[in-house]
């Protein structure tokens, strides 16, 4: 879990849009319902005699996270560079026997005009199940990508891109091969779970008998505004989580993380590669240390995320630093030490992660840990080389377990009048 994951504060450069009252495309049917338009009853006299009478309530608006929006037609597709939401499903799709590129471009089509709509906070195309009837968009975003597999069942091999080449084996590796890879994967955020949730079965319904699902994993976050100003999140290990991630507003973010508008396959434009992984925290034995030893796994003070070498969460780190024994302050095998961009030839990735919890085994431990989400321009240069560091020598390494994986291509956003991957299906 390389020390870089997204800042939690909704940043400028980061927020959902927050629309005007009609959002620019009138009031939805969800907006006007979602309002908490209850009528009272008002108890009142007149000449002695005592009577209730109806008096509607003033209309009031959704609450900041429901109402909260990311746009689906854009550069780059949502998902990517919006804020850490509450609740996340990530799912991916095989396509069924005898399913080709015919199918899988009508699958998109469809899955884009559900995703454009449950975004602007509407019911589904058709059969609405009304599970969030009553939410606003809820800063929801819905994600497609596709796996190295796709290409070979639709018959478009000569447009599969070198960077969506099968990932290394890392030693440290224990992976699940039924809950890994697959040739469509999707991942839907919101800020309210029944509106995950609604647009997760709206994906799966619209997958018909073109795709089934071939595994599906549930996450969390910290809900926006549950702290008492913006910070950066902290996982299931207690740690402050994220304070090195890339940030939009950097010089060389885009080059970093998206694939330039110039770049090859010409499908890609824009678009972005997912390394997806299942992480898990073995929490009972990390829970067994002390303060001070979890700290030196890490490198940073649990407290703040401040580094061992002093400051706050944002001053460099200094690796050089070293005690009264003349040992480095923070330890060479430390978490933070191995994943820095500058210890390993500049590589760098925007890690949008959601911690999940599956339960506890009959021997009590939990199920629980990252779905580690992590976008760069080229996984060669952004995930590989960093997880190759960590597996030969991570203080962590004890103390998670790499369970599956996945990597997908995801192209740019959608223009008007466009289904994701309409490029690439209709090239």
């Amino acid at each position: 879990m390389p020390d870089q994951s997204l800042p939690q504060a909704r940043t400028p450069e980061t927020a959902v849009q927050k629309p005007a009252a009609d959002g620019g495309h009138g009031i939805s049917r969800r907006a006007l319902i979602g309002t908490a338009g209850a009528t009272g009853l008002v108890l009142g006299t007149a000449g002695g005699a005592a009577g209730y009478a109806a008096a509607p309530a003033p209309a009031t608006p959704l609450t900041s996270v429901g109402s909260e929006r990311a746009m689906f037609h854009g550069k780059h597709q949502p998902g990517i560079t919006e804020g850490l939401q509450a609740r996340g499903h990530l799912v991916a799709f095989d396509l069924a026997a005898g399913a080709g590129r015919k199918e899988a471009a009508a699958l998109l089509r469809r899955w884009s005009a559900t995703a454009e709509r449950l975004m602007a906070g509407e019911a589904a195309p058709h059969n609405d199940t009304d599970v969030a009837r009553d939410a606003g968009p809820s800063a929801l975003t819905i994600t497609f990508g596709f796996g190295h597999s796709f290409f070979g069942r639709t018959g478009l091999e000569k447009q599969r891109p070198g960077a969506l080449d099968p990932l290394p084996d890392f030693s440290s590796d224990q992976l699940d091969k039924a809950r890994s890879d697959g040739d469509l994967w999707v991942q839907i955020g919101a800020d309210d779970a029944l509106v995950a949730f609604h647009a997760l079965r709206a994906i799966q319904k619209d997958a018909g008998g073109a795709a089934r699902v071939r595994w599906q994993m549930n996450g969390f976050n910290r809900t926006p505004g549950a702290t008492a100003h913006p910070m950066t999140a902290r996982n299931l290990m207690g740690q402050i989580d994220g304070t090195r991630n890339p940030k939009p507003a950097d010089a060389d973010f885009d080059k970093r993380i998206f694939v330039p508008a110039s770049g090859e396959p010409a499908w890609m434009a824009n678009g972005s590669y997912a390394v997806v992984r299942r992480i898990r925290m073995l929490l009972d034995d990390w829970e067994k240390l002390s303060l001070t030893a979890q700290e030196a796994v890490i490198g940073r003070r649990k407290a703040d995320g401040a580094p061992l070498s002093g400051g706050t969460e944002t001053t460099p780190m200094d690796l050089e630093k070293a005690d009264a024994k003349g040992e480095y302050v923070v330890p060479i095998n430390a978490h933070a030490r191995i994943t820095r961009p500058d210890r390993n030839g500049g590589a760098a990735m925007l890690r949008r992660p959601f911690s999940f919890h599956d339960g506890i085994d009959a021997d009590g431990t939990p199920d629980a840990g990252l779905l580690f989400v992590c976008w760069q321009a080229d996984p060669l240069r952004g995930f590989v080389p960093v997880q190759r560091k960590l597996d030969r020598g991570d203080a962590l390494s004890k103390y998670i377990r790499h369970e599956s994986s996945g990597l997908f291509a995801v192209p740019g956003g959608a223009a008007d009048g466009e289904y994701v991957g309409q490029r690439l299906l209709e090239g």
